[in-house]
Order: structure tokens, then C-alpha cells, then sequence
């Protein structure tokens, strides 16, 4: 609550919770949101990772996405949050240590190989009578400063987890997953007002393409895994949503 804005603060109540799906197919997954106490409020991600460096116009096989509605985000050159900023984290003075990449010029994203890039389409709905396009403003504001901060870090924290398996990576990701449990399970406990909420959170794997058709997603064949390397972001929503789009590219770590 307390990093919610005042505007926003006066209307949502002290006790509520946040439901989150996701559905991982790489190179194509999809993320979703909703909200305990507005069922009109909902968030999508969906994300596609490719090989190149954010200049792909229709990764999601329905059509271009209008120029307006893409956001291009830099790493290394663009505003970084200040309450964010880590001196070890900056990418234009950064160097890793075990692979002695870095620092990050101004045109990595033209100089630098291999690179990749993850394309996400963020649909954000918050359907209240006052609120909806401040609300949706903030909303795709946020999201493009996660994503700004968590792709950096992904690349400052390159020490942390080049060289790992595929095996190390489930493990990594099965801890961090108990880990949450238990905080939310502890929260619940301390708090005996708290609205009721699922004690477990749970990774559901997608494994092929008709899966995803049963869900609804509309995009193009979808290719190897195998034959896959890549990271950028791509944001939009639909006509009755504000609208934002970014690319985020990363320098990828070949095996």
C-alpha cells in the first residue's frame, strides 16, 4: 500500500490481495493479474523472446503494433528510478567478473553480439467509473519501470548465474517459490484480519502449442526453444485500455 499513490490509496482498501498466473512456453509465456476486490481489474503480459535487437514489428503474428504504442527501453542510457540505483549496477561502468564483459557503450544495442530481445504486449483493464485512465496510466508507467530495473539487474547479476543448468534453474526457481509460500503463509498467521487468500502459489508449465489455442492466444507458429536466444520488451493494450509498448534488448550469454 505504501507505494501506491495517495489518489489510488483512498479508494482501495487496507486488506486485499493480488492473484497471479502464469503460463510459461518459452520462447513465448504469459503473465496475469487480478485484483480481490475489483473483478473488472485485470493485467496480461505476454512475452516473446527473439533474436534480434528490438527492430521485429510483428512478433505476435496479428499485425504490426502502431508506432505510437511502442516504447524502446535502454538499459544502460535511459532515466533509471533513484531510490533503484546501484553503483555495482550500472551498465556503463559495470564489468563481469567471470566473463569480462562490460562496460555497456552507448551503442551496445548496434555493436553488441550475440543480443537478444524480449517483445512484451501488456493488456491492462481497470474498468472504474473516474479512475480508468489514470489508473491504466499508472499501471503501464509501472510495469515499464519494473521492466527497465529487472532486465539491468539481469545482466549486473550475470555473475550470479552464468554457467548454470537447466537443472540449477528449476531449482533456483522451485526455492524461490517456497520461499514466497512461506511469507505468505507467515503474513497470513500474524494477521488475523487479512482477507482469506490461497495459501499456495503454483508453476504451471505449458508444454505445446495447442495448449496455448485453448487458452485463447492468438500468435504465430511458435519456433524451437531450441533455437532461441533472446530478450527486448513490447507493451500494448486494447482500445478501451491505455495503450504503451517498450523493447528491452540484453546482450545474450551463448553456452
Amino acid at each position: 500500500m505504501r507505494k501506491l499513490p495517495d489518489w489510488m490509496r483512498r479508494f482501495i482498501p487496507r486488506m486485499f490481495y493480488v492473484t497471479e498466473t502464469a503460463w510459461n512456453f518459452y520462447p513465448y509465456t504469459i503473465t496475469g493479474q487480478s485484483c480481490s476486490f475489483i473483478p473488472k481489474f485485470h493485467i496480461r503480459i505476454e512475452t516473446k523472446f527473439e533474436n534480434d535487437n528490438g527492430e521485429s514489428d510483428n512478433v505476435f503474428g496479428d499485425g504490426p503494433t502502431p508506432k505510437g504504442n511502442v516504447c524502446f527501453i535502454d538499459i544502460v542510457s535511459d532515466p533509471y528510478p533513484e531510490k533503484h540505483y546501484k553503483k555495482s549496477e550500472d551498465l556503463s561502468s559495470w564489468v563481469s567478473a567471470k566473463t569480462g564483459r562490460g562496460p555497456l557503450v552507448a551503442s551496445w544495442r548496434q555493436s553488441s553480439q550475440p543480443i537478444m530481445c524480449s517483445y512484451k504486449r501488456v493488456h491492462c483493464s481497470f474498468e472504474v467509473y473516474g479512475f480508468q485512465t489514470r489508473t491504466e496510466e499508472f499501471i503501464h508507467k509501472s510495469i515499464r519501470d519494473i521492466l527497465l530495473v529487472g532486465h539491468r539487474q539481469a545482466v549486473a547479476w550475470l555473475d550470479e548465474w552464468h554457467g548454470m543448468s537447466l537443472e540449477d534453474v528449476r531449482m533456483y526457481e522451485k526455492d524461490l517459490q517456497e520461499e514466497t509460500n512461506n511469507k505468505l503463509k507467515n503474513t497470513e498467521n500474524n494477521n488475523k484480519d487479512a482477507v482469506p487468500r490461497p495459501t499456495f502459489s503454483r508453476s504451471i508449465s505449458v508444454t505445446d502449442e495447442c495448449s496455448l489455442k485453448k487458452m485463447g492466444v492468438r500468435t504465430a507458429a511458435i519456433p524451437n526453444p531450441a533455437a532461441s536466444s533472446s530478450s527486448s520488451s513490447s507493451t500494448s493494450s486494447s482500445s478501451s485500455s491505455k495503450s504503451s509498448s517498450s523493447h528491452t534488448n540484453l546482450p545474450s550469454t551463448p553456452e
